[in-house]
C-alpha cells in the first residue's frame, strides 16, 4: 500500500502529526482505535469521511515508521 498520497503532515496541523489526507484525523488516531478493539467498520460508521483505505495507510505508514526505527537502531 502506497500511504504517500493519503498521509500528510502540515506543520501547522495537529502540531505537524501525520494526519489522513490533511484533514485533523491523525494516524495515531487511527492506530489508537484499532489498538483499542475497534473494527475497520466501527472505525468507518464513527468517521464516515474515512475510507477502508485511510484505515490501511496509517498501517502501512506504521510498518514504514517501524521498519526505518530498525534500520537506525542498528
Amino acid at each position: 500500500m502506497d500511504y504517500r498520497g493519503i498521509i500528510t503532515i502540515e506543520p501547522g496541523k495537529r502540531g505537524g502529526k501525520p494526519c489522513i489526507r490533511g484533514m485533523r484525523i491523525a494516524v495515531y488516531d487511527v492506530l489508537g482505535y484499532l489498538a483499542a478493539g475497534m473494527t475497520h467498520e466501527e472505525i468507518l460508521a464513527d468517521f464516515p469521511y474515512l475510507t477502508n483505505e485511510d484505515i490501511l495507510a496509517c498501517l502501512a505508514f506504521a510498518a514504514e515508521r517501524e521498519r526505518n526505527l530498525d534500520i537506525l537502531v542498528a
